[in-house]
Order: structure tokens, then C-alpha cells, then sequence
């Protein structure tokens, strides 16, 4: 098959542009590498070169077609060498002023139906091409790194983008096996805007000391199936390439709270504490492998108390048969007993606050994350409020791992770890739909290929269930008293009618 566009320039040779190149060859394009530092271009060649050996030596591919894509690369001397190219993609700094030039000297060179295209991460597509006479035939074509991995593929329309040019992007991104999304030029994009809920909000619960880095970690991996937590993946990104990320998108949308970064963050920047690159970040790293600190012991409990669970538990009905498995003795009574210990199961609001509108005693009430299905998770979740004892912290700790499930016991705040990430995710993913940013669907596959969550956020709604979405957010909104939990109009009207978040409006 015939490759949309014959010949492609990459402008910048570094492990983007290297992997677009790749890209490129393997669609049936020539490709002319360029890069402005000296024996640049001749090394990316060479390090094209040595990967489809190696794919070769794999049985990836056979030797025509490794001898064929080596013979696609041609290293470019100057810009001008890049005047047949039928696309251009730059792959170089993130300043717009450096784009634009690049583009404006590029857009003298190139023939008059040549798409430019820019890999940025966190400029304004609109903004890079108003530096040229001709804005509409430019675009972004974000990639993901490592490319040839990361099978997902931004194409952003600016304001002044062809749609034909848009159209070629997407069409040219299926021919080299990737999945192209479609989005419009707001901060972020969409993998990076979607991704903004992980991080930042499990920053706030680990800057209120509600749990700390390693727990938060284990609690979101276990309870949600994220492959990474947040500060195991902040570790890999590193503080360096993460941080601004976070501050720029929130001053991009002119400090929207739903955005806002963390002061840990910026510290341990400041102080080149980033990540698994210089061996100490979230975790300290012992020959590039996490040091990672051992989960609390069971507490060995001789005689556990009797539960009562409160009328108001999310998941009553299976939260009762829970105890029942684990050979709990169940207080049924309207009110608890003197020795009893007390369970209450909140979406979104704070032990504290159960325990002092319930009138229970706080000294011995404890909550549970239920918002999901306990056999659907390999981790429960229990908190403390400021009083509680801690032989009944201990008694409910020993009881509810007796079956061999793993424990976490956190400090009290306005919905659980899990409650508290994924309903701002899901949230965030609301908004861009509301936004217009991208398709739902779109927004389900760039999240799910490019962050590798383990279900795009919308879907992470549905299963949640919109309405209890909307009752964590309303909670913690209520809790905390910050606009950042405040639901998206595109959440709000789907739960008040029942519908499912990936519904699109007709």
C-alpha cells in the first residue's frame, strides 16, 4: 500500500524524533532526518539502523524489510534538504518562539500542499501557527514516548487547521499501526489534561497526611488496578518533566483549582529530588529498584469486639454479609452497644463528620471504603477519625484481614484514597467532554493507550455509578469547601438522569 505522504522530514533527532522516524520508514515513507547539531542525524540513522537489526534478530521482521527501511533514512545537511518532503513533522524544544521560527523558515521551503506538523506536548497548536502566511496547514501530531510502544497518536486541530490536513494525520497514524484521537487545541491535549486528576489529587491526600507515599500507591494499584501509583509513576516521568507539566497546564487555564499543583512537588524539584533517574524520589532506588518500605503487621488481637454498622453505609447489604464471612459477631440493634465497635461506610465525607451527625461515639467508630464491589479488589481500605482508640483501630485492622486480604488503614478525610482520585478523574474527564475537547470515545482510547489506566475514566463513572460519583464530589465539595471538586455539567445532568457518562447528547 501506498503511504499517504511519500516523503517525510523530522525535524529534531532526538528519542521523539527517532521513534517518528521509525514510524515513518516502516509506513513506506523516505524520511529525511535533520537536527541542527552536528552528526545528529547520521546518529539517529545508526540507532534506526541497530533497532531493526535487533527486531530482525527477533523474527519482528525479515531481512527485505529491514534492509528497506534502512535505505528510507537519509540524514539532511541543511532545512533545505527538506524541500520534497510532502510532511514535516518537529520534534525539537518546547518554546514557541524556537516553533514558529522553525515553521516560518520551513513554510518558505516546502511546496504549497506539504502539511507541517508539531509534537508538542504543551504549546498552543493556534500559537505556533500564527507566525505563518498559510496557519491552516499546520497541526498537531503528538506522539508518545517511547514511540513505537506507545500506540496512541494526538492529532490536534488549531484554530485556523484544515480539516483536510487533520483528516491525512489520522489517515497516514493508521497506516504505521498506530490509533489516532482527534482533539481540539486546549492545555493538555488529551492525555496530558485527562491525566492532571492522578497525580495532583493524590498529592493533596498525601500532603494531609492522610496516608503516606508507598500506601497511597498500594491502596490505587489494588483497589482500581492502576498499574502504577501515582508516586511510583512520578518517579519513572521524573519531578522535572512532570511538575511543569502540572503548572502549566493550570496557569493555561488561568488557574482553574481543578488543576492545581502541589507544593511537594515543587520542593522536591527544587531540591533534584525527581525520580528514579538520580536514584531518589518518592521511594530511594538501590541499583534502579525501588526501596520500598514493608506494610504495617497484622495486629495480633486476642478478642475482637462485637460491629455495628451504621444505617447509613454505602453497600450496606454487602458490607453485612462481609462480616459474616469473616466471623464477625453483628450488633443488629438501633444503636450500638458500650463494647461494640463502630463501622460506617461514607462516599465522600470524613469519618469526623459521620460520627458527630450520627451521634456515635467517635472513640470507637472506624470507617471502610465501599464505593466498590470488596470481591472486585485485592486491598481494603479502613480510617480512622482523631479519636478513635487505637484497640478498636487494631481490632478492626486483625478483623478484616482475616481472610488474607491486604489492609491499609489510613488517616481520616473527606472520601477515601480511591473515592478521592477517581471521582476527580472522572470529573476532569467530564469537563473535557463538556469542553468539546474530544469525542467521549476518544477520550476512553487516548486515556486507556497513552496512560495505560486500567479503564478510561468515563468508564470508571459508569462503574462507580454517576449518581455516586456526584455524591463523593458534592461531599468532599462540602467537606473541604474548594471549588475543585465541583462537578462537571456534563456529570451532573448524566447522573440526575440515570444515563451512562460515554451517553453522547444527540
Amino acid at each position: 500500500m501506498q503511504s499517504i505522504f511519500q516523503t517525510v522530514g523530522i525535524v529534531g533527532t532526538g528519542a521523539m524524533g527517532r521513534g517518528i522516524a521509525q514510524m515513518a520508514a516502516q509506513a513506506g515513507s523516505r524520511v529525511r532526518l535533520f537536527d541542527l547539531q552536528p552528526g545528529a542525524a547520521d546518529a539517529a540513522r545508526a540507532a534506526l539502523a541497530d533497532t531493526w537489526s535487533k527486531l530482525l534478530a527477533k523474527g519482528r521482521l525479515d531481512a527485505a524489510q529491514q534492509a528497506a527501511y534502512v535505505a528510507q533514512l537519509s540524514p539532511a545537511s541543511a532545512l533545505g534538504d527538506l524541500s520534497d518532503c510532502d510532511l514535516v513533522v518537529e520534534a525539537i524544544v518546547e518554546r514557541l518562539d524556537v516553533k514558529q521560527r522553525l515553521f516560518t523558515d520551513l513554510e518558505a521551503i516546502v511546496n504549497e500542499h506539504a502539511v507541517l506538523a508539531t509534537n508538542t506536548s504543551s504549546l498552543s497548536i493556534t500559537a505556533i501557527a500564527s507566525a505563518l502566511k498559510h496557519p491552516q496547514r499546520l497541526a498537531g501530531y503528538h506522539f508518545f514516548n517511547p514511540v513505537p510502544l506507545m500506540r496512541v497518536v494526538e492529532v490536534i486541530a488549531g484554530l485556523k487547521t484544515s480539516a483536510a490536513v487533520c483528516q491525512q494525520l489520522t489517515a497516514y497514524t493508521r497506516q504505521f499501526g498506530h490509533t489516532p484521537v482527534s482533539a481540539q487545541d486546549t492545555p493538555g491535549f488529551i492525555v496530558n489534561h485527562a491525566g492532571r486528576g492522578y497525580g495532583t489529587e493524590a498529592l493533596r491526600v498525601a500532603g494531609e497526611r492522610v496516608a503516606d507515599f508507598a500506601t497511597i500507591d498500594r491502596i490505587l494499584r489494588d483497589q482500581m488496578g492502576f498499574k502504577l501509583g501515582p508516586f511510583e509513576l512520578m518517579d519513572l516521568t521524573a519531578l522535572d518533566v512532570s511538575h511543569p507539566v502540572m503548572e502549566s497546564i493550570y496557569r493555561q487555564y488561568y488557574d482553574e483549582p481543578r488543576y492545581r499543583p502541589s507544593v511537594i512537588t515543587a520542593q522536591r524539584l527544587a531540591g533534584g529530588v525527581v525520580g528514579k533517574k538520580v536514584g531518589e524520589g518518592f521511594y530511594a532506588y538501590d541499583n534502579g529498584t525501588a526501596v520500598v518500605p514493608p506494610e504495617p503487621a497484622i495486629p495480633d488481637v486476642a478478642q475482637l469486639p462485637p460491629v455495628w454498622v451504621s444505617p447509613k453505609a454505602a453497600r450496606r447489604p454487602e458490607l453485612y454479609q462481609l462480616l459474616k464471612d469473616l466471623g464477625a459477631s453483628i450488633e443488629t440493634a438501633q444503636a450500638p452497644s458500650a463494647a461494640a465497635l463502630i463501622l460506617v461506610a461514607p462516599l465522600g465525607l470524613d469519618v469526623t463528620t459521620l460520627a458527630a451527625v450520627e451521634r456515635l461515639d467517635p472513640t470507637r467508630t472506624m470507617g471502610i471504603d465501599m464505593m466498590l464491589d470488596d470481591a472486585a479488589t485485592k486491598r481494603r481500605v479502613l480510617a480512622t477519625n482523631p479519636a478513635t482508640r487505637p484497640d478498636m483501630r487494631d481490632a478492626a485492622h486483625a478483623l478484616f484481614a482475616r481472610d488474607g486480604k491486604a489492609v491499609s488503614v489510613i488517616r481520616d478525610s473527606g472520601g477515601f484514597v480511591t473515592q478521592r482520585v477517581v471521582a476527580t478523574i472522572v470529573n476532569i474527564a467530564a469537563d473535557m467532554c463538556q469542553q468539546g475537547i474530544c469525542t467521549p470515545k476518544d477520550l476512553e482510547v487516548a486515556v486507556t493507550l497513552g496512560l495505560g489506566y486500567p479503564m478510561g475514566p468515563l468508564a470508571m463513572g459508569d462503574r462507580i455509578g454517576p449518581t455516586n460519583v456526584l455524591e463523593i464530589l458534592f461531599n468532599m465539595g462540602t467537606v473541604y469547601a474548594d471549588p475543585r471538586y465541583r462537578p462537571s455539567p456534563w456529570l451532573r445532568r448524566r447522573g440526575a438522569l440515570g444515563l451512562s457518562l460515554m451517553h453522547e447528547e444527540a
